[in-house]
Parts: structure tokens; sequence; C-alpha cells
């Protein structure tokens, strides 16, 4: 539903496949606003998607890294790029959130004007809303508008709040974690965890003081890490200076050995099953809170009467959370 209306599903993922950009961005506020019709649009897009064959699913490539690292930059770089190789290509750059709107602090159109009005780009600014990992809650869904609108390559740029962005990887087929010189990212990035988490690295500013040494001082990092097999994924460092585009080229080359690299050892798969299954689990568990509503909702919500018998020592978390899920009432009194 959309400003009250019902939408028609079906006619509006068409023009999105056609390459209608106000059809795929009416679908993805569909998502975003968690539409009563958002069931039905999911579904249809499932069959969209369905029908292009595992040949046609889109490349999700995931962006991070701290503030400052040029990651928005560095995606319309990536964009260019992808676009001189004949790649539809679609972004979902996840913004903060305001804290009295709700919506992004900062806008696509601003950061990206050079695709503003290429139909083959389909840029979407997401606010995270508070939603922790630097990701919106609803980059998922939004994903699967844009695949299913034929987007080749799918990038999605984090908010840049460090140590929780680690979701990007969970949501990616290839994470991309960007570095520059001079920020003390090197240290940052082993306290982050966000070594453990990179397909491919990008020490960007590399016209920069110090760019040489933050790659030697990654490449160190890296080489502490587990024990690799003779077949295992190796990570690749490339410098960039993405205001100026080079180094972009063999990013992209990095990106495409490591989808083939995923493709060959089935990895592609297993990373997409388990987004599917995280998916799944957000989408059930957001279900669970509506159902038995909030400890801060009325006097009647399952959940804050059993958190007052908890509270007052009279049954356990455990047996409290059985009954909830049991979908009893606890009574206050027997």
């Amino acid at each position: 539903m959309a400003n009250g209306k019902t939408i028609d599903v079906a006619a509006l993922i068409d023009r999105a496949r056609e390459g209608d950009p106000r059809a795929v961005a009416r679908l993805i506020s569909q998502v975003e606003d968690g539409s009563p019709q958002l069931r039905e649009v999911l579904a249809a897009l499932a069959e969209q998607v369905a029908r292009r064959g595992a040949r046609g699913s889109a490349y999700v490539v995931g962006l991070t890294g701290s503030p400052g690292v040029g990651k928005s930059t560095s995606t319309n770089a990536l964009v260019s790029e992808y676009r001189a190789r004949g790649r539809r290509v679609g972004v979902l750059a996840v913004d903060p959130s305001s804290p009295f709107s709700g919506g992004a602090l900062l806008g696509d159109r601003v950061r990206m004007q050079d695709h503003a009005t290429d139909p083959e780009v389909f840029i979407r600014s997401m606010a995270s809303r508070g939603h922790l990992g630097g990701l919106a809650a609803a980059t998922p869904q939004a994903a699967r508008v844009l695949e299913a609108a034929g987007c080749d390559v799918i990038l999605i740029e984090t908010v840049g709040v460090g140590q929780s962005e680690i979701e990007v990887a969970s949501a990616a087929d290839t994470t991309v974690v960007l570095l520059a010189p001079g920020m003390g990212d090197g240290i940052q990035a082993a306290k982050a965890g966000i070594l453990e988490i990179g397909d491919v690295y990008v020490v960007n500013k590399a016209d920069r003081d110090g760019a040489d040494a933050t790659a030697r001082e990654l490449n160190h990092m890296l080489s502490l890490g587990e024990r690799r097999n003779p077949g295992d994924w190796r990570q690749p460092i490339v410098k960039t200076v993405a205001a100026r585009g080079e180094g972009i080229a063999e990013v992209v080359e990095a990106l495409e050995k490591h989808r083939a690299y995923l493709a060959e050892t089935g990895l592609l798969a297993t990373r997409r099953r388990a987004r599917a299954a995280a998916e799944i689990e957000a989408i059930a568990l957001g279900a669970l809170r509506t159902r038995f509503g909030s400890v801060h909702g009325g006097d009647d919500s399952p959940l804050r009467r059993l958190a007052e018998r908890v509270a007052a020592g009279e049954i356990d978390p455990f047996t409290a959370a059985d009954e909830l899920l049991a979908g009893r009432q606890a009574q206050s009194e027997d």
C-alpha cells in the first residue's frame, strides 16, 4: 500500500524489470515501510528471480571501512567501471539515521551525481534507523528488489560505524574492506574484527604518504591468520585512488576472481543459503515481537506480564520464554 492505495504489484515489478527507476524506488519503499502488501511483493520478486535462474542472479558486493576512507567515492568509481563493462548496477547506500525523522541524513544523488541520469544504474539511500551492523534492517529485501530489476551487480555501502559493521559480511557474496593511510586503520581493523571478514582489501588514497606502509602492515596482519590450504582464497590487497579512478579496474578484477572462486568451490551457494537463513530468522523474530508485544507495551502484553512474573521471582526466564513461544498468557495469579 502506497499513500493508502493498493498497488498493482505485478505491473510495478514488470516496470522495474524494464528499467523504470520510479518503479524500483516504489518497490524499495514498500520494503522499507513494511507495507501491508509486502508479502505479495516479496512473493512476486521471488518468482521473477526464479525465472532468471541461478545464472542470472545478482552478484552482491559489500563495502565497509572506517569513516573517511572513501567508501562513497570508491562505490561511485566501481559503478563507473562496471558500467564500462556493460553491467546493470544497483547501489544500496546505508546512511546514518536522523534521530528526529528516522530518515537518511545523506542523499545518494549528492554523492553520486555521475550516475543520476544513467537508466542502467539504480541508487538508493537507506536509513539504518538505529539498526546495528552498519546496515538497514530492510537491506536484504531491498537487494531482492534490485535483483528482480535485472541488476547484474549490487553494491551495498555501509554506514561506517566501526566494530558493528561486520554484519555486512553476512549480507554479501564478497566483502570489500577499505582502509586509508594515516588513519590508524590497521590497528582499528584488527580491533573491530574486520580483518576476519574481508575477501578483498583496498588501500584507498594511495597517493598519500604511508600508503605502502599501510599495505605492508595489512599484509602482515593477514599473514598472522589461520593457516591456509593450497587451494584456499588468499585475500588480495589493491591500492587505489578512487577520486581519480586509479586501481578500480584492478579491484573489479579481484572481485571477479573471488566470484569465480566461490562458484568453483561451492561457497557461493553456501553463503547465499546462510544469507537466506539469516533473513528468515530476522523476519520470524520480527513477527514474534509483533505478536507478543513489547515489555513497554500495554498491560495486556504477554511479554510484559511474563516479565513482571520473572522480575517478581515467580518463574524463571526459561519457563517464561517457553510460555511466550507456546502462545500461552501466564496468569499473574492462579
